[in-house]
């Protein structure tokens, strides 16, 4: 975009904390908030760290829920608020990635509760004033100022066991927000600068934490780049790759961080054809094209590269193009249902792009 055309930038409206040992400002968030009762979210897998913050918290905890569930089914939402309202309590605490930060913005859209995050991993959504919910093998996003976070805590310590796999498919989630910033329709040169340097992080710094994940420089470097992306995705506009992920994820299952991974070269890819320039950054970053080096950068760390290994077959791909482009998101290159069917072809054999 030019600078002569003018921009609107509305300001980053969530307090954040970062750093390392920062869970233990959790408690002194919640009172100054003003708030006495925090119902303490998660997913099954980390109760054990759920349970552990309400006991930190002591009388600020109102209970723990560990129902969190991936692309947060309506269903999970309605028994989250009512254990809210049966805890009495004022306010939630999340800890953990999309899936727990996602029921935590829905219970805040229907009760109006403060939010308190604590993100364990880079994938992004705690900045963000988006909700996706799941309903009848369908997930539909919404966009309310209610949604975003009061607060969010990024605690380096948090991160340094965050198994490879997770680390590698989260990080190019992450990675993927900040391309789709780059060509926003609503996006301005504070969000692209931020996208840029954000994959400059993680290009410095993913590789390292592959290598030596204990390596905290490294997690740290990642962690900010997260931060970067999400804050990014929260003041811009989603285009086809978001789609084309909650497309793939609700209807299908699929698990949203590796779809995000397998995606991002290939929606890079073809819009870099309509906007070389806004996506030129990707390709200095990442080297290459812009696709082809994403796909090279994600390859190197481990990256699965394929929608097959995933589970998803390839009688699926004709019912998913369908969908994606049945309510299609604003997207820089025109499509039509035949080009996403290719997209996802070459996607779900894991190809190259060129």
């Amino acid at each position: 975009m030019s600078l002569r055309d003018g921009f609107t930038f509305a300001g980053i409206s969530s307090r954040v904390i970062f750093g390392r040992g920062t869970l233990s400002q959790v408690g002194a968030e919640v009172r100054r908030l003003g708030r006495t009762a925090a119902l303490v979210l998660s997913t099954p897998h980390q109760a054990a760290e759920a349970q552990a913050l309400a006991d930190a918290l002591g009388p600020l905890a109102a209970g723990v829920f560990t129902g969190a569930t991936m692309h947060t089914p309506v269903e999970v939402s309605d028994a989250a608020v009512a254990a809210f309202r049966a805890a009495g309590a004022d306010c939630v605490v999340a800890v953990g990635g999309g899936s727990t930060i996602g029921l935590a913005k829905a219970i805040a859209l229907r009760t109006g509760a403060d939010q308190v995050v604590v993100p364990t991993t880079y994938a992004g959504s705690e900045m963000t004033d988006i909700l996706g919910e799941t309903a009848g093998g369908q997930k539909t996003t919404k966009r309310d100022p209610a949604i975003r976070p009061e607060v969010v805590i990024y605690d380096v310590d948090l991160t340094l066991t965050l198994p490879a796999q997770m680390t590698v498919t989260s990080a190019l989630n992450a990675i993927a927000h900040g391309v789709e910033v780059l060509y926003a329709r609503d996006g301005n040169p504070i969000l692209s600068a931020m996208a840029v340097e954000a994959m400059r992080a993680f290009k410095a710094g993913l590789p390292v934490v592959v290598a030596d994940p204990l390596n905290t420089d490294a997690r740290a470097q990642v962690l900010y780049g997260a931060w970067l992306c999400s804050t990014g995705l929260g003041y811009a506009a989603m285009a086809l790759h978001h789609k084309l992920c909650h497309t793939i994820g609700g209807s299908f299952g699929m698990p949203h961080a590796e779809t995000h991974a397998i995606l991002i070269p290939h929606t890079a890819a073809f819009n870099a054809v309509a906007v070389p320039e806004m996506l030129a950054p990707v390709a200095e970053v990442f080297g290459g094209s812009v696709g082809g080096g994403l796909w090279d950068f994600a390859k190197s760390c481990g990256a699965p590269l394929a929608l097959r290994d995933l589970g998803l077959s390839e009688a699926d791909l004709d019912r998913a193009a369908e969908l994606a482009t049945a309510n299609p998101y604003d997207n820089p290159r025109p499509f039509a249902r035949a080009d996403i069917r290719t997209l996802l072809q070459h996607a779900w054999e894991g190809r190259r792009p060129d």
